[in-house]
């Protein structure tokens, strides 16, 4: 084809814009790979694994919504793969989102069919997210129970846990930590978390790093807790080996 004909059709065509192709071959380009994290119960039962997508740190502010949908898709056709294990063990999967993308899905009906097959799935929402002035957290609920992730750490509060009841939240380990270090803040976080089950299905702590972290949350009114002491991020292939009980 001549220069002057793929210049014309650059021109036509909105989809092939100059923008649109940089945003595709930066797509190509980075490698993604997948991993997973458990997240045990205090009791040390295996109550779910979080996906992590190991890419560039800045890759997703780089990539439009329709890249970040087509990331949820891998993520979801790789959990589907290995769904007889989840039901088996009746676990659950979580899987990093942000509003936009989670909004959306209410335009891809490939994805929503999909989802609708994997009832184990729960999306867990970034919190510092920020939808749409004509959206609200409300509207993006419909696709099952959410998790609220990095409570502690960015712009929301206990505002936003009033606009949707969050199956579960997380609880940043700045929060964790910072609380841990005096006798009054050990108190404050046993109240935190007494108020924040009111909201809640229950409380995860995450970035629990020592043994000493971890009995802290088992005498705590947290759920769960996950962390490099539990288990370091494990490649997906290795899902079968994954320890279900402490």
């Amino acid at each position: 084809m001549k220069s002057e004909q793929v210049i014309q059709r650059l021109s036509t065509t909105p989809e092939a814009s100059i923008e649109n192709l940089q945003e595709h071959r930066y797509w190509l380009q980075c490698e993604r790979a997948y991993t997973y994290q458990p997240i045990y119960r205090t009791d040390g039962r295996l109550m779910a694994i979080e996906i992590l997508t190991v890419a560039p740190d800045r890759y997703f502010a780089e990539v439009a919504v329709r890249q970040r949908l087509d990331v949820l898709e891998e993520q979801l056709r790789m959990l589907a793969t290995k769904q007889p294990f989840f039901e088996q063990h009746d676990i659950l999967a979580s899987v990093n989102v942000d509003g936009p993308t989670l909004l959306a899905l209410r335009q891809n009906a490939k994805l929503q069919a999909l989802i609708a097959t994997l009832p184990w799935v729960r999306f867990e929402l970034v919190e510092h997210v920020r939808l749409p002035q004509d959206s609200s957290f409300a509207s993006i609920c419909e696709y099952g129970p959410l998790w609220l992730d990095d409570f502690g750490t960015g712009m929301a509060n206990f505002s936003a846990l009033s606009e949707v009841r969050y199956d579960y939240i997380k609880v940043a380990r700045d929060l964790f930590i910072m609380l841990r270090q005096t006798p009054e803040g050990r108190n404050l976080f046993t109240l935190l978390l007494q108020l924040m089950n009111r909201y809640c299905q229950g409380v995860i702590v995450e970035g629990v790093e020592t043994l000493e972290e971890w009995r802290d949350v088992q005498s705590s009114p947290a759920a769960a807790a996950q962390g490099y002491f539990l288990s370091r991020p494990v490649p997906m292939d290795r899902l079968d080996s994954v320890i279900t009980t402490l």
